[in-house]
């Protein structure tokens, strides 16, 4: 189910400043490369839901990662979605 358009745009720009205020932060964590507002994804697929999009250079089990690293599921309200995007390269 999606929102109305103006509580959609409304949403956005609240997770756009959730990004502005949480970043550095973010950035400082184990296999963060880089973060990002866009479509939340579940079992591969994108879904309409927009969130706090925190990319990985890969996925491990939360028994791998030291308490410091661990990403939370939401941030002020704001869903985030980890996404493994590899490794990240300037050109």
């Amino acid at each position: 189910m999606s929102l109305p358009r103006d509580e959609q745009e409304a949403f956005t720009q609240k997770v756009m400043a959730v990004k502005r205020a949480h970043q550095a932060e973010l950035m400082m964590k184990a296999n963060v490369v880089g973060v990002g507002v866009g479509f939340r994804s579940q079992k591969g697929a994108r879904t309409e839901q927009v969130a706090l999009v925190v990319m990985v250079s890969r996925k491990m089990p939360k028994s791998r990662l030291k308490p410091k690293d661990l990403l939370p599921l939401e941030i002020e309200g704001v869903p985030v979605d980890v996404q493994e995007v590899g490794e990240v390269e300037a050109l």
